[in-house]
């Protein structure tokens, strides 16, 4: 059987990656974006499907994402198109990441987020079938897709599921259509198909509406004002580059272990979730300046207010572990776009953290 080595282990990930046909959806997208220069510095064959990019400026532009894989255009809802090209390319891994990503975006068009979410992920588990190549398959939802009942209590994979809003609804929906492909379709085919349920991530290269920092660098950056909608609102936040270990770990698993196919959650310890104030604050020292204020009221639809995971089954299984604590996320996430501002190279940023994530696993693995 094929050594299977964390990919948060350098070298070790590399072995794995290496010649491994990979179908990657959400390319164009924030994680998406980040996952694909990950997966090219580690040598995978890598065909990336997506919608073209929905901000600018956007990270696969400015990380020449394009130049690096094999890029297309595809939208998820398109079931002969995603077809088409899964049977083209046959990956031996698919990491789904396609997605209508954002709450508030839910509420303003409730259909195309669950046609989106739920359907566009019916149509690439679908297209898996009869696939030979095909071993693995990572459907990445959300921590939201849990019914929140706002207690003091992190969520657990065998919680119920739920979602008040479109969004949390579509990705609860696709947790279930993931169940559904896995066992009735996809695990008698050898393929083992799990669900990545991770935390809030912050990062640089996002550009998105309504996300924390983003909106913070894009007031402070003008010299305005950051109004919070929910200061007190908690959160299991995590630097983008957390859960993308984490979800490639699961991939490698998979491939060695298809028993282990099921729901994960990814994110830091439960007691480490922190509110959206606390990283306003850790942001401020890290930008060395910038003022906030809080909306006189709380304007717009429901958000949840206090939600953390229990992370234990991903650590005891997969061995997965966050490595990056709260504040030097924070401080990386906003030396990013000050390093950018000042002329820095996209791609060049997130490669280096991208090294620095790879030998902090390292020191712990040797530790």
């Amino acid at each position: 059987m094929e050594e299977v080595v964390s990919p948060v282990a350098g070298e070790g990930g590399a072995r794995f990656w290496r010649g491994k046909r990979v179908l990657l959806t959400g390319h164009t997208g924030f994680k998406g974006a980040w996952l694909a220069l990950w997966l090219h510095h580690l040598g995978a064959e890598v065909t990336g499907l997506a919608l073209p990019p929905a901000t600018d400026p956007c990270l696969f532009e400015l990380a020449r994402i394009g130049e690096r894989i094999d890029s297309r255009f595809v939208d998820v809802r398109d079931t002969e198109a995603v077809r088409a090209i899964v049977h083209e390319v046959r990956p031996q891994v698919t990491l789904h990441l396609a997605a209508q990503a954002l709450v508030r975006a839910g509420y303003r068009e409730p259909l195309a987020t669950l046609a989106t979410n739920v359907m566009g992920t019916a149509h690439v588990l679908d297209a898996l079938r009869g696939v030979e190549d095909a071993r693995v398959a990572v459907v990445v939802t959300t921590d939201k897709v849990y019914c929140n009942r706002e207690w003091s209590y992190p969520y657990r994979e065998d919680d119920a599921l739920g979602g008040h809003d479109p969004y949390s609804a579509s990705k609860a929906a696709a947790e279930l259509v993931g169940a559904c492909w896995r066992d009735a379709f996809l695990r008698g085919e050898g393929v083992a198909v799990a669900t990545a349920r991770a935390g809030n991530v912050i990062g640089g290269g996002d550009w998105s509406e309504d996300r924390l920092l983003p909106d913070a660098i894009r007031a402070w950056q003008s010299g305005q004002l950051l109004t919070l909608r929910h200061p007190r609102s908690t959160r299991p936040w995590q630097h983008v580059l957390d859960p993308l270990a984490a979800y490639l770990r699961l991939a490698e698993r998979l491939w060695a272990d298809g028993a282990l196919a099921g729901a994960y959650n990814f994110g830091p310890l439960p007691h480490e979730a922190a509110t959206v104030q606390d990283v306003v604050a850790l942001a401020q020292r890290a930008y060395g300046g910038g003022d906030w204020a809080a909306a006189d009221k709380a304007e717009g639809p429901h958000e949840a207010g206090w939600l953390a995971l229990e992370v234990a089954l991903a650590r005891d299984r997969l061995d997965v572990k966050p490595r990056w604590p709260l504040a030097e996320a924070v401080q990386r996430t906003m030396r990013w776009y000050r390093q950018l501002a000042a002329g820095a190279d996209a791609g060049a940023l997130c490669e280096a953290d991208i090294a620095d994530h790879e030998a902090a696993a390292t020191a712990v693995a040797s530790s």
